[in-house]
């Protein structure tokens, strides 16, 4: 386990330090949201890789759910980057860090993402180190499971993404589709997907350690870089204070009246 471990952290420092080399080229550092996605599909391809044996239920963990979980959200995240300029919240850093922008950059974005990255990858690098178990009905209910949070994810970007594009909502606020469910069923759909990948891993010897995962998912969804931010910026609104009173926050609930 420890052996493991150390070697997807010194993959994962060698993996986010070229990104932050790739920020510096373009003059973005909003490449690290690129980065995160697809830094779970290769967390969890080494770890296979390192297995060096066919085992069903890594392989449906990285083939299956974390690889067409990280390659949706890249390319969401490609089709905004690529468009538009510098996301407004890393924007906002290189201003305010003026001659300490680069190390704090390096510090406070690529290398603590790189370490919360390999922190929620805790189940897949248990599965990786753990003796081999045999597919049950523990698993399959995280499969199917973790559907359901993609199913929440994927959905909610595409219509976040169609009704933005819509030039006749513009300054509107979104309240359809899933968004009449939840304010945020996007992240929703991100910790159920994780959550998911840590029932698939129960079975494989110190499972337990690994709800460090869906844990912290949660807490930077709810608490740091998710929830927090996007309901600071529409606080005041009158469409927006309507919307709360009626909508659930998280959890997709029925609107109430």
């Amino acid at each position: 386990m420890l052996e493991l471990f150390f070697l997807c952290a010194v993959c994962v420092f060698l993996y986010m330090s070229t990104w932050f080399v790739v920020s510096l080229v373009l003059k973005r550092n909003d490449v690290a949201d690129l980065a995160w996605g697809l830094g779970f599909v290769f967390l969890s391809w080494l770890v296979y890789v390192y297995r060096n044996q066919l085992d069903v239920n890594l392989l449906l963990v990285a083939a299956l759910l974390v690889s067409i979980w990280g390659f949706r959200l890249a390319s969401h995240i490609f089709g905004r980057i690529s468009s538009g300029p510098e996301d407004r919240r890393y924007a906002a850093w290189r201003e305010s860090w003026g001659k300490y922008f680069v190390l704090r950059s390096y510090l406070q974005v690529f290398l603590l993402q790189g370490t919360m990255m390999l922190l929620i990858s805790l189940p897949i690098i248990i599965m990786g180190a753990s003796e081999m178990t045999s597919f049950s009905l523990v698993n399959l209910f995280g499969i199917l499971l973790w559907f359901v949070g993609f199913f929440f994810e994927a959905v909610g970007d595409h219509q976040l993404r169609v009704f933005i594009s819509n030039p006749s909502n513009k300054g509107k606020l979104m309240q359809s589709g899933l968004w009449k469910y939840s304010r945020h069923p996007n992240y929703f759909g991100e910790s159920l997907m994780w959550w998911s990948i840590w029932i698939v891993s129960a079975g494989s010897s110190q499972w337990i350690l690994g709800a460090v995962s869906p844990i912290l998912i949660m807490v930077l969804l709810l608490f740091v870089s998710g929830v927090p931010l996007l309901e600071k910026k529409y606080a005041g609104r009158k469409d927006f204070e309507e919307y709360k009173k009626k909508t659930s926050i998280f959890i997709p609930l029925p609107p109430k009246k």
